[in-house]
């Protein structure tokens, strides 16, 4: 759909997509642009391990909230709480390795890339380190958005611990399909999750001191032991178990014996239609790609092209 010169348009319910993304497009301007971002990130998650699950996480939230536009990489000012300060975004991270990659990318190629395709490419490259090759295909071209509101943060992330009908509202809202929903939630693949996002289904799913019914018993007794208790917001458990550094298809298999860790997960086998799509999902070149291609789908969500937004010269700010 977005091949050579050819540009494409759509919107659904109201949230338009595609605009004028295209392959290679710094290909004139910064011909090395897409191999400093896969070297830099080589070197980075070399180093940090558990960088992949974060950069593609800084993704999912920076498009989910005005679009990809990097609006989730700028700092709050003294009379302004960003994007990034907002209770769900606190415990992003990786904002370093974006601002590395920027300053090299200045260093080249002044004024050219943004900052929005910088974490594009990021969550691609950092995905792809384990098999020294591109697992999904990126288009560029997108713009710095210059708002960014914590208040917008709240409103537009899909939280862990929605329902099924929340979180396919949530991704309709976005333009994504239920197929999309699954299929990036295979995100949890790698990464960690807390405890507080989680412990209610061990400790008080109901209000009532009780457990969550779907959750594997035998699960759930190895979760208690890592939880201290509802309150505890420290401790970090694994989204994948014994799998979690893995970029695989193992969170379909997990998912299926009643081991997803959060009743967002869980959800999904709620439904005959996407319980489905997870079985499907199992098989491992299946999840490579689709997951290629939601990816493509979430990072078109609501960008700025053309002459809209700017280029920030410094991620965290806004030029002046």
């Amino acid at each position: 759909m977005y091949r050579g010169a050819y540009l494409a348009v759509f919107c659904f319910l109201g949230v338009c997509q595609g605009g004028n993304l295209r392959r290679n497009f710094y290909k004139n301007s910064c011909p090395q642009a897409e191999q400093i971002v896969s070297t830099k990130i080589q070197q980075h998650v070399s180093a940090r391990p558990n960088l992949p699950a974060k950069l593609i996480r800084m993704h999912f939230h920076d498009c989910f909230v005005r679009g990809c536009d990097g609006s989730v990489l700028l700092d709050s000012t003294a009379t302004n709480t960003a994007e990034k300060d907002a209770i769900p975004n606190l415990s992003l991270s990786g904002f370093d390795v974006i601002d590395d990659i920027k300053d090299t990318l200045e260093a080249k190629c002044p004024g050219i890339v943004s900052c929005a395709d910088i974490i594009a490419l990021a969550a691609r490259d950092a995905v792809s380190a384990q098999f020294n090759k591109p697992t999904w295909k990126v288009l560029t071209g997108r713009r710095d958005g210059n708002v960014s509101l914590s208040n917008d943060a709240f409103a537009n992330l899909p939280a862990p611990f929605f329902n099924f009908a929340q979180l396919k509202a949530s991704f309709a809202s976005k333009g994504l399909t239920l197929h999309d929903l699954v299929v990036l939630s295979g995100g949890h693949t790698i990464g960690i999750g807390h405890c507080n996002l989680f412990s209610n289904r061990l400790f008080n799913f109901t209000g009532k001191g009780d457990q969550d019914p779907s959750l594997n018993p035998t699960y759930a007794n190895f979760l208690k032991t890592k939880c201290q208790g509802l309150s505890d917001t420290t401790t970090e458990v694994e989204m994948d178990p014994n799998s979690s550094g893995t970029f695989d298809s193992d969170y379909y298999s997990i998912l299926l014996q009643n081991k997803g860790l959060f009743q967002s997960d869980a959800a999904l086998l709620t439904t005959k239609q996407s319980r489905n799509i997870v079985t499907e999902l199992v098989k491992q070149d299946k999840f490579f790609t689709e997951f290629g291609q939601s990816m493509k789908r979430m990072g078109a969500i609501g960008v700025l092209t053309g002459s809209d937004g700017e280029i920030r010269k410094k991620c965290s700010v806004v030029n002046s």
